[in-house]
């Protein structure tokens, strides 16, 4: 420990054991709570205890009758456990005398020397028999105490002869949901350490073998799962599902063969307790590796989803198609649950004639109309839960990923994989669930005439649903992936097209809706070498950019915005397709988008600077064709958004813009290709200045992609060549690179300085190799360069560094100790403020222990 906070430590125990001082809030106690035990983690806690006598004071302190905080005692009953977690510390507390002065701590010598301070915490002479026991923050102390002693045997026999374990199986029913949970999962944990240790793998799997104290935890578990009472077979089920999650013993076999017997039985009930609490289990044991190759798991697995309603059966079903070892017949069994909805849809719509049923080849029969949920808000859930399990079953490679994450994806130009998902069901109903979908949607919009008592009850709860429109429009960009018939291709493009049409989609279907448009967009594209879309893409294209330009114009600045984010991300895919491009330019689309950088919504003026950016890198912005404009000077793009960099009053046009030059200088872009030195140095100029910091961060990323240009790329042998890297140097001193960078090196938001570190650390790997030879004789003066930065690090910025000679700059960078400037930034801001020592000053300052001026008042 720290010799200043061994100081303090006294004066803090004082404190918190004295009831008249203000109780230092839970955020302190709970850093409190952490120190110690990274300090017992590191360390022996009996050698802390003995050097720090004034801890084990405190613990004595909470056995005297007083009225102590609720909150300080439970801090207290934390503390034991942790000291008491190391076995030699939990005897030194239970048996060896404390040498104290007699006339301080004459009653506390007493209890300690009859071995009564753990009772006295965790048994009924404390806290579980007296008033303060109905403090939820004390009952939920108490556990986590025993939870983090319960570590060794001598722990295991304390809990059993206390009566602790009693106890728990109470608190499990506890009012307060977090003490029920904890009391749980401390089962759970006393369960594991009677059966782990050296013995484990001499544990019979019959659980009347076990020890004591397991057998009695087995014993509750089998009456909770006999009980009738709801809350205790869940009660139960819950500590099941903790024990298989998290435990992977030898005798977790024995404790499912003991038990599944009971858990098949709670499906004969009616109705079946704890639907969702079983469903968990059962999820947790088949993915356990030593229990999922039981066939009575499955067996039990199946009769389930027979018993349970396809609102409770539906996380099962998603969860069993996840699983990697899974018998066939089960799969096809949690398919069918899954399609069953959407199966009553097609039925109740009439849809289902001359199309291949979606339960074909499923087990389970289609959900009977007097089965749809009753009530309008149960309906959409159910519908709402299976396109969303529906969804993660991409019809690709058995990887996931939904239409607006794909969207993104697209937008940012990348195809990144996805972690594995559920593995996709064969065959895949890929046409039925078009149907069913566009069905859906139809039902939503009032579109739909359905001629069935069943639809029409549809027709009367989906309505104008906003969240089942979601769920389904994302649904349907994520079927684009896959192939289907033209003709219900053709119905989902006009489906899209009506929804993006309707006055009535509120912004987020409209965002939606343009996420699954494009999705199915970029999949009717022409194979790779053809400069077209497929022939009836083409003819849904020029019909969507009237729409378009219509929701360019909406009052709405939500539907202004995804329009524009949609036309940035069809432009970015399709910018070199003919039909686009000709279909682009006859319409007012790319006019629009201009005059919105002049929007009165910050965000909207972001995305039309993204979309300029994008139509601009594919020469589709074409300068106003209108008489008016005719004698007009028309900006040029660059310029344009320029003065956007230069005027706009918020910061999210300005960092789009940094965004779109950046990707300009990468890309080569015409106007920018002409010039590129005039055209960083306009640039810099501009970021350089900017109150936003993320402008000024993108700023050095230009900057980096300037030098990049010049130097090459960083690498373990790519040091510029002695010619190169001169006339780079030359270069960057003429655009003020180094003015920049220098200047935010010492910037008042860490992630510029940062971003600035990386940048200089490049230019030296660059340029200081290939420049050794110049060092022999006297290097240039660069006093007065130092002399600037030094009074930059102090706060004065103003003065500038003026013309700057390559070498000048080479000298420079030889001179800073940029590595260690770049540990500095990379610790927290508020690294002093979090030390243990300025927590024990801050707790000591708040009841006045301290002076003002020993306070930390950060």
């Amino acid at each position: 420990m720290d010799p200043e906070c061994a100081r303090l430590l006294p004066a803090l125990c004082d404190v918190l054991a004295d009831p008249r001082q203000p109780v230092a809030d839970d955020t302190c106690l709970e850093k409190l709570l952490d120190w110690f035990k990274a300090v017992t983690e590191a360390g022996s806690s009996l050698l802390l205890l003995q050097d720090h006598p004034c801890l084990v004071e405190l613990l004595f302190h909470v056995l005297k009758p007083q009225d102590l905080s609720s909150r300080i005692l439970s801090f207290v009953l934390r503390l034991a456990g942790i000291f008491a977690a190391q076995e030699n510390c939990f005897q030194y507390l239970q048996f060896s005398p404390w040498k104290a002065e007699p006339d301080s701590l004459g009653s506390f010598i007493l209890h300690f020397q009859q071995g009564e301070l753990l009772p006295g915490l965790f048994g009924e002479p404390g806290p579980l028999g007296a008033a303060a026991w109905a403090a939820p923050s004390v009952r939920s102390g108490w556990i986590q105490g025993l939870h983090s002693l319960a570590q060794h045997p001598s722990a295991l026999r304390f809990l059993a002869d206390s009566g602790a374990v009693d106890t728990i199986f109470s608190l499990q029913g506890d009012p307060s949901l977090f003490v029920a949970s904890a009391a749980g999962q401390l089962l759970v944990r006393v369960l594991d350490l009677a059966l782990c240790g050296p013995a484990e793998g001499h544990i019979s799997l019959q659980a009347w073998d076990w020890p004591a104290c397991a057998r009695k935890i087995v014993c509750h578990l089998e009456d909770c799962l006999r009980s009738e009472a709801t809350p205790r077979v869940t009660q139960a089920l819950h500590v099941l599902t903790t024990a298989f999650g998290h435990c992977h013993g030898l005798w977790t076999q024995g404790l499912w063969v003991q038990l599944s017997p009971l858990v098949a039985r709670l499906l004969e009930k009616d109705p079946v307790p704890a639907p969702h609490a079983l469903v968990d289990l059962l999820l947790s044991v088949a993915r356990s590796s030593m229990l999922s190759s039981d066939p009575g798991l499955w067996e039990t697995a199946a009769q389930t989803l027979s018993r349970l309603s396809p609102t409770q059966a539906g996380p099962l079903a998603a969860g069993i198609l996840k699983l990697q070892d899974c018998p066939q017949a089960l799969r096809i069994q949690a398919f069918g649950v899954l399609l069953q909805p959407l199966a009553f849809v097609l039925e109740a719509t009439a849809q289902a004639p001359g199309m291949p049923g979606l339960l074909e080849g499923a087990a389970g029969d289609l959900m009977a109309v007097d089965t749809l949920p009753p009530s309008k808000s149960a309906c959409v859930g159910l519908l709402c839960s299976a396109l969303a399990h529906l969804e993660l079953l991409q019809p690709l490679v058995g990887v996931a990923r939904p239409a607006s994450a794909l969207a993104a994806g697209l937008a940012a130009g990348t195809d990144a994989p996805t972690p594995p998902q559920p593995q996709r069901p064969s065959p895949w109903p890929q046409a039925p669930l078009l149907a069913a979908v566009v069905a859906i949607l139809r039902l939503c919009n009032g579109s739909a005439a359905p001629n069935s008592e069943a639809g029409g009850r549809l027709c009367a709860m989906l309505g104008g649903c906003v969240r089942v429109q979601r769920a389904a429009l994302d649904f349907l960009g994520v079927l684009s992936q896959g192939l289907g018939p033209q003709e219900l291709v053709t119905q989902v493009f006009a489906i899209l097209l009506e929804y993006l049409v309707s006055p009535d989609s509120s912004p987020t279907v409209l965002k939606k809706a343009f996420q699954a448009t494009l999705c199915w967009l970029l999949s009717s594209a022409a194979p790779p070498g053809c400069c077209d879309l497929e022939p009836y893409a083409q003819l849904v294209l020029g019909e969507l950019l009237s729409v378009l330009r219509k929701r360019l114009c909406s009052p709405c600045w939500e539907v202004r915005d995804s329009g524009l984010e949609f036309l940035t991300q069809m432009t970015r895919h399709q910018g070199g397709q003919a039909g686009f491009r000709q279909a682009l330019l006859a319409s007012e689309v790319p006019e629009l988008t201009r005059q919105l950088l002049q929007d009165p919504e910050s965000y909207v003026r972001a995305s039309a600077v993204a979309a300029v950016g994008q139509l601009s890198s594919w020469g589709l912005l074409a300068a106003p064709s209108s008489p008016e404009h005719a004698a007009t000077p028309q900006k040029t793009p660059l310029e344009e958004l320029l003065l956007v960099l230069t005027t706009d009053s918020e910061g999210f046009p300005r960092r789009a813009v940094m965004r779109v030059f950046t990707e300009w200088l990468r890309d080569g872009y015409a106007d920018v290709a002409e010039d590129p030195e005039r055209f960083v140095a306009r640039v810099l100029q501009a970021a350089s200045g900017d109150l936003d910091w993320e402008v000024r961060v993108q700023g050095l990323e230009l900057a980096l992609a300037f030098l990049e240009q010049l130097l090459g790329p960083c690498g373990p042998s790519a040091v510029a060549p002695p010619g190169a890297l001169a006339q780079a140097l030359q270069a960057l001193c003429r655009v003020q690179l180094f003015e920049f960078a220098f200047r935010s090196l010492f910037d008042c938001d860490r992630p510029v300085a940062q971003k600035s570190c990386d940048l200089l650390l490049f230019l030296r790997a660059k340029a200081i190799p290939s420049s050794n030879s110049q060092e022999a004789g006297d290097g240039p003066d660069v006093t007065s360069v130092e002399a600037a930065l030094r009074r930059w690090q102090a706060g004065e910025q103003g003065q500038p560094l003026g013309e700057l000679a390559p070498e000048a700059v080479l000298a420079v960078l030889r001179s800073m100790d940029l590595e260690a400037l770049q540990d500095t930034l990379a610790e927290s801001s508020d690294h002093v403020e979090r030390s243990p020592q300025s927590l024990l000053q801050d707790m000591l300052a708040t009841v006045g222990v301290l002076g003002d001026n020993e306070a930390d008042c950060y």
